[in-house]
C-alpha cells in the first residue's frame, strides 16, 4: 500500500529521507518535489526499479529516465566528461534546470533503459529534492505522471495518476511546474542545445562558444521532448532516444539523452 509523508517537519523529513532510502535499495519507487515538477524515482543502480518506473509510466526501454544527483561532483562518477567546459557549465548553472548529458561511464552497473551509451544528468534547484539525493546517491527521476498526461505540481495529482505503483510519496507543497530544462549535448563536436529553456543559448555560448544553435536539431528534440510536456513542459525526460540515426549513431545517442532530460525537467 502506497504511503504518503509530508516533509514540513525538519525532524520529520530526516524520517522520511531515511525511509525512501530503504525503500529506494529494495527497488521500490517514491514521487519526490522537484524545482520543476514531482518527479518519480528509482535507485539509478536498480534494474528493477528503474523497469518500474518505466512501467508506472506506460513507457518502453526506449524512452529512458535521466539521473539527477545531489552535488556536482557525482556526475565524474556517472559520466565521461569530455572536457573542462563540463566543469565550468556545472559550477554556474546547477543546481538549476540545465540537463547535460555525456557519455556515460562503461564501468558502471546499471540499466537505465535504450541510452545508447550516454546519460543525461541533472542536479535540481530545490532544497528537500538536494537533501534526499545526498541521502539516496544518484535517482533516475521521470516526471510523475503517466505517459501523455500533464506532469504533476502536488503529491495528490502525481498519486492520482500513478496509484499504488509508487511506494512512497512525499508531499512538499506545490511546485512551480517551471517548464522544461535546458538540454546541452556534449557527446557532440561541437555540442549542441537539444533544447532551449529557461538558461539560454546566449548564456551557454559564455562557457561553450562553438555551441550549435537547436535550430540544426529541432525535429530531434520535438520527436523526444516535446510529447510529455502538456502541462508546463517541466518533466526532464532523460535519456530516452529522439529518433535520427545519424552515419555513426551519434544522433541516436543524442536523441537518447535528450529524452531522458525532458523528463527530469518536467520534474
Amino acid at each position: 500500500m502506497s504511503r504518503t509523508f509530508s516533509i514540513d517537519n525538519d525532524e520529520m523529513r530526516d524520517l522520511v529521507f531515511s525511509e525512501c532510502a530503504r525503500v529506494l535499495e529494495s527497488d521500490g519507487l517514491i514521487v519526490m518535489p522537484t524545482d520543476t515538477v514531482y518527479g518519480i524515482a528509482a535507485d539509478a543502480f536498480s534494474a528493477t526499479g528503474v523497469e518500474k518506473l518505466l512501467q508506472a509510466k506506460g513507457r518502453g526501454r526506449d524512452m529512458p529516465p535521466p539521473v539527477l544527483v545531489g552535488q556536482r561532483e557525482v556526475l565524474m562518477a556517472l559520466a565521461e566528461v569530455p572536457n573542462t567546459s563540463v566543469f565550468e557549465l556545472t559550477k554556474r548553472f546547477w543546481p538549476g534546470p540545465l540537463t547535460i548529458i555525456c557519455g556515460a561511464q562503461a564501468m558502471l552497473d546499471w540499466d537505465l533503459g535504450d541510452t545508447h551509451g550516454t546519460v543525461a544528468v541533472r542536479m535540481p534547484d530545490h532544497e528537500a529534492a538536494l537533501e534526499l539525493l545526498r541521502k539516496t546517491g544518484p535517482l533516475a527521476v521521470s516526471s510523475a505522471n503517466t505517459h501523455g498526461s500533464p506532469a504533476a505540481c502536488n503529491a495528490a495529482e502525481a498519486e492520482e495518476m500513478l496509484g499504488e505503483s509508487v511506494d512512497i510519496y512525499i508531499d512538499g507543497g506545490e511546485v512551480p511546474g517551471i517548464g522544461a530544462s535546458t538540454i546541452v549535448d556534449l557527446t557532440r563536436t561541437p555540442p549542441r542545445i537539444l533544447r532551449e529553456g529557461p538558461i539560454t543559448a546566449a548564456e551557454l555560448r559564455e562557457v561553450l562558444p562553438d555551441l550549435e544553435d537547436s535550430a540544426a536539431s529541432t525535429e530531434e528534440t520535438t520527436a523526444s521532448g516535446e510529447e510529455e510536456t502538456t502541462a508546463s513542459g517541466e518533466e526532464e525526460t532523460a535519456t530516452s532516444g529522439t529518433e535520427e540515426s545519424a552515419a555513426s549513431g551519434a544522433e541516436e545517442t543524442s536523441a537518447s539523452g535528450a529524452e531522458a532530460a525532458d523528463e527530469i525537467t518536467r520534474e
